[in-house]
């Protein structure tokens, strides 16, 4: 793919996000220590404000979600236990299988909802009996949103209640929690009731460069650090990516409503096209049916006006701080032009 653009519109991840002005800023301008002897004041500072907004007792700062969640499932989990999980859940399917490689953690692999949730009764019939000829089932993992789709308050409160009465814990993967809060109006704190720990990137739609934070009781969060160490997630002088996820968690936050605006009028607009089939988006997150024989030439043709998609017969579209309004009309313009001139062979 050629780069002669001087700006793109990238619809492949809501990762993409570059930093703004104000954020660079805030990076160029923090204190730091070494984070290791936990001497860093940013990260520090950045640790205490994320776990006070969501409600948690302390919080811990990593490179990455996939390594939040691992040190979740690590702290939570001994070798021969198992966490029960949604197949489509971000933390069974697309970290590398690092919780069974990495952890001797056995996933119980369930089938989501059409909803994204997973039914209690499901859940009900995966835990283990005391046997010995069992992995012994100690966490839930839930995923919000999960592909876009924001778990019902409801839902969530019963997974829970449930979990915690059959004695596991739960752990929730709240890559795009705060695009589930925003999206019911409710605060950050009653989208992460209910869970022992919760894992929140920053690097996603609130815009950070780079960062994920583990949210959970101290005695948790100290036993973490550990595992972080032993991942490689142990940084030193981290307060300059810290800077940039505080201004996101800190002025981000309620402008994913336009993201999820955007994402609707998107997929309204390609939704017109009589050759696509397009999903209705919950938040900042859709998919799109697209005739095999269209995928290659779309993709070029997109590419030849700016805009990055990750093409193929079941598209995902996501939208982000990067992409306006008007870079909705483009796209949509893009997609109508293509699919007027394009015949199935």
């Amino acid at each position: 793919m050629s780069d002669h653009h001087d700006r793109w519109i990238d619809l492949r991840s809501d990762t993409v996000t570059q930093p703004s002005a104000a954020m660079r800023a805030a990076m160029a301008a923090a204190p730091v220590g070494d984070d290791v002897y936990g001497d860093d004041p940013t990260v520090n500072r950045l640790q205490d404000y994320a776990a006070e907004l969501f409600g948690f007792e302390a919080a811990l700062f990593a490179p990455s979600g996939t390594q939040t969640n691992l040190i979740a499932l690590m702290t939570h989990c001994g070798r021969g236990d198992e966490y029960l999980v949604g197949q489509e859940a971000h933390t069974y399917k697309y970290e590398g299988g690092g919780a069974a490689v990495l952890g001797s953690i056995q996933p119980q692999p369930i089938a989501n909802q059409p909803d994204g949730s997973i039914a209690i009764a499901d859940i009900a019939a995966y835990i283990k009996p005391d046997d010995m000829h069992f992995a012994r089932t100690r966490v839930l993992a839930l995923e919000n949103t999960i592909g876009g789709r924001v778990l019902p308050q409801a839902y969530v409160k019963a997974a829970t209640d449930f979990a915690h009465a059959r004695g596991l814990a739960t752990h929730l993967d709240g890559a795009r929690i705060c695009n589930a809060a925003v999206k019911q109006g409710i605060s950050l704190r009653d989208a992460a009731a209910g869970f022992d720990t919760v894992s929140v990137c920053l690097s996603k739609g609130l815009g950070a460069p780079v960062g994920s934070v583990l949210l959970g009781p101290r005695a948790f969060i100290e036993q973490g650090k550990r595992w972080r160490k032993m991942l490689g997630g142990g940084m030193r002088q981290a307060g300059v990516i810290a800077a940039a996820a505080h201004y996101a968690l800190e002025h981000n936050v309620d402008r994913l409503a336009e993201d999820h605006r955007n994402a609707a009028d998107l997929s309204a607009g390609l939704a017109r096209i009589e050759q696509l089939t397009v999903t209705t988006p919950q938040t900042n997150i859709f998919y799109v049916e697209i005739p095999e024989a269209a995928c290659a030439p779309l993709n070029e043709a997109l590419a030849r006006q700016g805009i990055r998609a990750s093409i193929g017969p079941h598209t995902r579209l996501v939208t982000h701080l990067d992409v306006s309004s008007a870079d909705v009309q483009t796209t949509i313009a893009a997609f109508e032009a293509f699919f007027r001139d394009w015949k199935p062979a």
